[in-house]
């Protein structure tokens, strides 16, 4: 029982992982199919609605980011995992942020891409003003990051 702060921690970093990823893999998938309907159509679209189709995959990277610094921290990656199970739960509230912001941003900024998406398929030289509809999406992902990664790096400074 003397490693279940470790678990707890390692919770946190998989639920940031996972639910961020999934979220992402979803959000990349939706906005794909919008996506694929444009290029059948019109070939020469393919570039700028691909990048509307990346946009909702920065999620799982964040995710991502956030486990590592976690793994790191926790001593996951090297060092010592011997951590409290006061200091796992906060861990785990610490990535919980990223996870669940970036599971729900992630399919709601591919709505808005598939929006972008059509804007670009009806009137290709508005793909500028396209963009802006899913990257205020991507705002709240990375104030989710910005909390995850303060909390993470303010939990490791905490003597518990």
């Amino acid at each position: 029982m003397n490693n279940l702060g470790v678990v707890f921690a390692l919770l946190g970093a998989a639920l940031a992982a996972l639910l961020a990823g999934v979220g992402s893999a979803q959000g990349v998938g939706i906005a794909g199919q919008a996506a694929a309907g444009v290029v059948t159509e019109d070939p020469s679209k393919f570039g700028k609605v691909l990048i509307l189709q990346l946009l909702p995959g920065t999620q799982g990277i964040y995710g991502l980011l956030i486990a590592f610094i976690t793994l790191s921290q926790i001593g996951v990656l090297g060092g010592s995992s011997d951590i409290s199970l006061a200091k796992g739960f906060l861990y785990l509230a610490a990535c919980l942020p990223m996870a669940f912001v970036g599971y729900f941003s992630a399919i709601s900024q591919a709505k808005a891409s598939v929006a972008s998406i059509g804007i670009v398929a009806k009137k290709p030289e508005q793909f500028g003003k396209s963009m802006i509809f899913p990257a205020m999406v991507e705002t709240y992902a990375i104030f989710a990051l910005l909390i995850s990664m303060l909390a993470v790096n303010g939990v490791s400074a905490l003597n518990l």
